[in-house]
């Protein structure tokens, strides 16, 4: 029986009275400080956002894709919201086209070799500390390289230069998603194939390859949304051009350097057509990032 010297120290022991410790006060400040700092990363995104949509939607219509730039004009002329960059729109799918054809093939067959037939080994390992070197590389530096390699020997900016340039530039994340799709393929798949007869080749391409295809898209998805938005690059290869063109071998304009020769003119006109251009950039990338997106989550 418990006696009633006893009682209080078990009606104490069964408190349900909860007590703080320094622990709990220590995660509690931790959660909160990692909260405002997600939320102060956040503000800037959304003050660009923000901007450039207020700022480039008083713009937004149809002419802007099918018209060329105008000349600059005063804000009473009647003919000041005239114009457009379709010539641009052409051009940026033209360069990111050319550099997509450059740097596809190129970085899923190295990112097969690397994966499949050379995976840890001194030469992979090389090749990996080599891309990732090359992805840290500005990219003024790759517009440097292709106006030495083929605007001085063709003499003349073009298309095709600012593609090599870009090639590049999308050349590192094109191996190293690919590679890491590649490599993230179950070996099972891998003993299955091969006993059930097949060779390395076929192993690859029927079984392992079509298994990534979503991720390696994705990985394409990103690099060419990273590279539409290149500027110094495409100053360097494919200079610019106010009127429309079709020829790869000729000087060609593209919504980046738009937004960077209109921006910095006194011509309001201009200026507002830079902010359209901004935000039609934006777009593209946002919607390439949803459709990566999509895909993984498809997969």
């Amino acid at each position: 029986m418990t006696s009633p010297e006893s009682s209080p120290a078990l009606s104490k022991g069964r408190s349900l009275t909860r007590t703080v410790s320094s622990k709990t006060i220590f995660s509690n400040v931790m959660t909160g400080l990692v909260v405002t700092c997600a939320i102060l990363a956040l503000i800037p995104l959304v003050a660009l956002l923000y901007y450039v949509i207020t700022k480039g939607i008083v713009r937004i219509s149809p002419q802007l894709f099918t018209q060329l730039p105008p000349p600059p004009f005063p804000r009473d002329h009647p003919q000041f919201n005239s114009g457009g960059f379709g010539n641009a729109v052409v051009g940026t799918f033209m360069t990111v086209g050319i550099a997509s054809l450059i740097s596809i093939p190129f970085g899923i067959l190295a990112s097969i070799y690397l994966s499949e037939f050379a995976r840890d080994t001194k030469l992979a390992n090389a090749i990996n500390f080599l891309t990732n070197v090359l992805s840290g590389v500005p990219s003024i530096v790759m517009g440097v390289f292709a106006y030495g390699l083929i605007v001085v020997k063709t003499r003349s900016y073009s298309a095709v230069a600012a593609g090599v340039a870009i090639a590049v530039l999308m050349l590192p994340t094109i191996v190293r998603t690919s590679t890491e799709a590649l490599e993230s393929v179950p070996n099972n798949l891998r003993q299955a194939s091969v006993g059930l007869g097949a060779s390395s080749y076929q192993t690859v391409l029927r079984v392992i390859l079509p298994a990534a295809i979503p991720a390696i898209i994705t990985g394409i998805i990103l690099a060419i949304a990273r590279a539409a938005g290149e500027t110094a690059p495409v100053l360097f290869t494919a200079l610019f051009n106010n009127f429309w063109n079709w020829d790869p071998w000729r000087p060609t304009a593209t919504l980046a350097v738009l937004v960077y020769n209109y921006a910095i003119t006194p011509f309001a006109n201009w200026q507002e057509l830079a902010w359209a251009a901004a935000l039609v950039l934006v777009t593209m990338v946002l919607v390439a990032n949803i459709l990566a997106r999509w895909i993984v989550r498809r997969r």
